[in-house]
């Protein structure tokens, strides 16, 4: 049906005022879920970047490809393994993530951005050491209880110019969240793309973070979509753990929303995905979408 002209003469209108507030701040946002693999969507968030950068947004895409990295370890005969919900990387397995992230991925989405009519450079984190990781493995990063996750990196360092100048070039960057190693360390790390593009927004001093999931936000109750907590502050994390509304798979989300607000970004946003233009509802509208925590 098509839309009335008066009608969109009012969200244009509506979306003015925060075109001229983002416009020169930067936005990192996380790729994934149901966006990466259903087609249309994938075109809309690439017609959303597009249109940031068009008005003067300067917009970071980090993404994963988990289904992608499966699908391809099963054609090798590798059946994927994961350890407390985080994939078992051993060196055959990290030359597939490397191949299937840095390479297949990432140029596919940089093909996508340029069809949809912008400029994006394809990145992985070993480009011009833009991502430093140091392995994970017994205890984790934080030193708790986990096993061995072979060559998953925690990421200690960001080389920031790496994305400043690309973006002063007015290109997109499109980031493979593969990591190199420190201090003389051979190895290529497997990082997890949250907590990567957390990193790379704290390392940019991003005025936000946006994740894109499968899920409408962070939910009181999960079988209800009306108990949607549209906005909540830093401090109020902790309290929604302790009371149980966090699920497992949301909790890592939050908590590297959590970091990227520590680290001095303005805003960190838990949106969805599946819905189409996700991140020009949340920019460009009164209404917004998702979680946001600030």
């Amino acid at each position: 049906m098509e839309i009335p002209a008066n009608e969109k003469a009012a969200i244009l209108a509506q979306a003015l005022p925060y075109i001229k507030r983002y416009a020169g701040k930067t936005i990192v946002v996380k790729y994934g879920g149901a966006a990466m693999v259903n087609e249309g969507l994938r075109a809309a968030v690439a017609e959303d970047l597009v249109l940031m950068a068009a008005v003067g947004i300067r917009a970071v895409l980090v993404h994963g490809g988990g289904p992608e990295i499966d699908s391809m370890l099963r054609r090798v005969g590798k059946e994927p393994v994961f350890v407390g919900g985080l994939r078992y990387t051993d060196e055959e397995t990290m030359e597939i993530v490397q191949m299937v992230l840095a390479g297949k991925v990432n140029k596919d989405l940089v093909g996508l951005l340029g069809r949809a009519g912008g400029k994006a450079l394809g990145l992985c984190g070993l480009d011009g050491g833009l991502l430093s990781a140091a392995r994970m493995g017994k205890g984790g990063a934080a030193g708790g209880q986990q096993s061995d996750l072979g060559l998953v990196g925690d990421i200690r360092a960001v080389n920031a110019d790496v994305l400043r100048r690309a973006l002063d070039g007015g290109y997109v960057p499109v980031v493979a969240t593969v990591a190199g190693g420190l201090d003389g360390d051979p190895n290529s790390y497997n990082v997890n793309a949250d907590t990567a593009a957390a990193s790379i927004a704290v390392a940019l001093g991003a005025e936000k973070l946006v994740l894109l999931t499968d899920v409408p936000g962070i939910l009181r109750d999960l079988g209800d979509s009306g108990t949607l907590i549209k906005e909540m502050p830093r401090s109020g994390i902790e309290a929604l753990v302790r009371e149980g509304i966090l699920s497992k798979g949301m909790i890592p989300k939050v908590e590297c929303c959590a970091r990227a607000v520590d680290g001095g970004v303005g805003r960190a946003h838990i949106i969805d995905g599946r819905v189409p233009h996700a991140l020009l509802v949340e920019l460009f509208s009164d209404a917004g979408i998702g979680t946001m925590i600030s």
